[in-house]
């Protein structure tokens, strides 16, 4: 199983971005995603979870309003857009897949992503 995840980089203060995570080697359409990210020297943090069918996502209250996460089960992808980054929002960002949203929202998932730096300049 691969998680390959796009579109990291540099981004200005108040520019929309967009990840994508696209999955391989497994069943996508039967996995939950998630995103989470994580600053150096600082805990993991979740960002937020859809579920196979992409009818429900869940944010953590931290999150909600800030992040937009969508899923096309035709390209085995799932999507993150970041509204209104700021520069704290700089990090490394992880995709994830488990069977179960639960897994995802306390942060153990069975598949995880190798990460992609988004940097958020002023």
């Amino acid at each position: 199983v691969q998680l390959q995840a796009y579109g990291g980089g540099t981004v200005q203060v108040g520019d929309s971005l967009r990840l994508s995570c696209v999955a391989t080697g497994l069943t996508f359409s039967s996995y939950a995603m998630g995103w989470y990210r994580q600053v150096p020297g600082k805990d993991r943090e979740f960002i937020g979870g859809i579920i196979k069918g992409g009818g429900g996502i869940y944010y953590p209250d931290s999150m909600k309003g800030r992040f937009t996460i969508s899923r096309d089960n035709s390209k085995n992808t799932v999507y993150l857009r970041m509204n209104s980054p700021k520069p704290e929002d700089t990090a490394v960002y992880y995709c994830a897949a488990d069977l179960k949203l639960h897994n995802l929202v306390i942060g153990n998932p069975e598949f995880w992503g190798q990460g992609t730096l988004v940097t958020v300049s002023s």
